[in-house]
């Protein structure tokens, strides 16, 4: 670790305020939520901070609360052990506790929060890929107003947002999970739950009433691309027909052709793409046993 440079602290109580300074101080400037990625990277010189603004002085960017539409709405400042915790998501969107339960070790999960994971763009966020089959949208807030915008949108690149400067995300809003779905969230890592991702796979499922053939699907993955992506291919091969053992098959090798790995002190992009496969065809199974009602560890 290197000593840190000198920086600017701001601590702005309203949003206007915080997009103000971020725009101010352009790309020195950055935005601290729970701290516990950026500061390590400070530390490890692998950025150049002139300036930090906090933001958790500003009311209205923590909880979780139900929608009028029946979905829910998550601050961008909510914990992730709040989500891995919270009844409503516990039993709303068991898939979005499901990932926070495998992020990082607890006292991460007590830190960190939903805005910082998805804003820090990494290509292996946990968060990412669950929120993106969920149809998850974010809202923002700037210098030109409020906007809300597809979560899958958001990556430009490894750790690059499309968020206008001087823009905060503020909340994301998840829509209501219809009769008989499911989503499943898969991760490999080399220690459970403490690394980051080797390959994350997430599968949302729906079916019509008393068909095996899915109305909807969407796969997403992480670490196995610059950004977290959607697995366009594979979803087209699930709804091409019933859901049998060899359109799973094929799907996963769907998913791998969509993927991009890359080999890396950690795994090897041929490893990476087994894994895909694997826990492609893995994540399908599971999602379709919890939209037909069946609870899956």
């Amino acid at each position: 670790m290197k000593p840190l440079k000198p920086f600017d602290y701001f601590e702005p109580e309203t949003l206007p305020e915080a997009g103000r300074i971020q725009s101010e101080r352009g790309d020195g400037a950055y935005l601290l939520a729970g701290g516990t990625d950026l500061l390590v990277r400070m530390k490890k010189g692998e950025i150049r901070a002139t300036a930090l603004v906090n933001l958790k002085r500003i009311p209205g960017l923590n909880g979780i609360q139900p929608t009028p539409e029946q979905g829910l709405s998550v601050g961008a400042l909510t914990p992730i052990s709040a989500l891995e915790q919270s009844s409503s998501v516990r039993g709303k969107y068991p898939v979005l506790a499901q990932a926070a339960g495998v992020l990082a070790s607890p006292s991460i999960r007590n830190l960190a929060t939903l805005g910082g994971n998805i804003g820090r763009a990494s290509p292996a966020s946990d968060m990412a890929p669950p929120l993106m089959v969920l149809a998850g949208c974010i809202s923002a807030e700037g210098p030109k107003g409020k906007r809300e915008l597809p979560l899958e949108s958001i990556f430009a690149g490894p750790g690059k947002t499309t968020l206008k400067p001087g823009e905060v995300i503020t909340s994301f809003r998840l829509p209501e999970m219809p009769p008989r779905s499911g989503a499943v969230y898969l991760k490999l890592g080399r220690r459970e739950g403490m690394d980051l991702a080797l390959v994350g796979v997430a599968v949302f499922l729906n079916f019509a009433a008393g068909s095996d053939r899915p109305a909807e699907a969407r796969i997403a993955l992480a670490s196995v691309a610059p950004i977290p992506i959607r697995a366009r291919k594979a979803e087209e091969e699930i709804l091409s027909g019933p859901l049998t053992e060899e359109r799973v098959r094929k799907a996963a090798l769907a998913a791998v052709s969509d993927a991009s790995p890359l080999s890396d002190l950690r795994a090897s992009a041929s490893y990476r793409r087994e894994m895909i496969r694997v826990l492609t065809c893995r994540a399908i199974g599971e999602a379709r046993q919890r939209a037909e009602g069946g609870i899956v560890a």
